[in-house]
């Protein structure tokens, strides 16, 4: 089977880009051709240059035209041969000129079970709401910020005795398992999006 070619885009320690490109190793059927960071001086680019991945370095300044800075990134996708586009802690808002380029191609990890917590404080939101249950979501993106149509969810129960680093280790912990189950399932083709409802189906579930 052709491995899925992704692009993975992020903004600070790259963990779930780790997670990715360990399952890669572990026979995910899919391949990490090009890392873009917004930021300069994030650890994620260390990650990246380890594993061989090509890094695309992006600034404050470039994004001070957001639409220009995404055209910039999606000509180095295509060139890198990216099928999928996944954000992985990417803390800038896609704009039109991305998702048109990749329609339902545009994969987002939210800490949160949406539309509850949207936004980028969604773990420390949950837990000084008090909340019982929280989790992840993985969606497609689109041009309404955390609302695009959900992939896949996995609660995490908030147990009375944690902090909120206690909180966001096991959140974490799930988004490492949970995103290379979706990614599995977009490279075996066996995700689809209904065109009328906007609701996903991903045939015989994550594995």
């Amino acid at each position: 089977m052709e491995k899925l070619k992704v692009g993975v885009l992020f903004s600070g320690s790259g963990t779930n880009l780790q997670a990715i490109v360990d399952a890669c190793g572990d026979g995910l059927p899919a391949d990490v051709v090009l890392a873009v960071s917004s930021r300069p001086d994030a650890f994620g680019i260390k990650r990246a240059e380890a594993a061989g991945i090509p890094v695309l370095i992006m600034n404050r300044e470039l994004y001070a035209d957001p639409d220009a800075a995404d055209a910039m990134i999606v000509g180095a996708l295509r060139e890198a041969g990216a099928e999928y586009v996944v954000m992985a802690g990417y803390m800038r808002k896609v704009t039109p000129v991305m998702l048109d380029a990749f329609p339902d191609r545009v994969v987002n990890l939210h800490p949160a079970l949406l539309p509850a917590f949207k936004g980028a404080h969604a773990i420390q939101e949950a837990f000084d709401a008090g909340v019982k249950v929280t989790g992840v979501t993985v969606h497609f993106a689109n041009e309404d910020y955390d609302r695009g149509p959900i992939i896949a969810q996995r609660a995490v129960e908030v147990f009375d005795d944690d902090g909120l680093d206690d909180l966001e280790a096991r959140i974490h912990a799930v988004e490492h398992v949970l995103y290379p189950q979706v990614l599995r399932a977009l490279a075996e083709g066996r995700v689809s999006v209904d065109p009328q409802t906007r609701k996903v189906s991903v045939k015989g579930g994550l594995v």
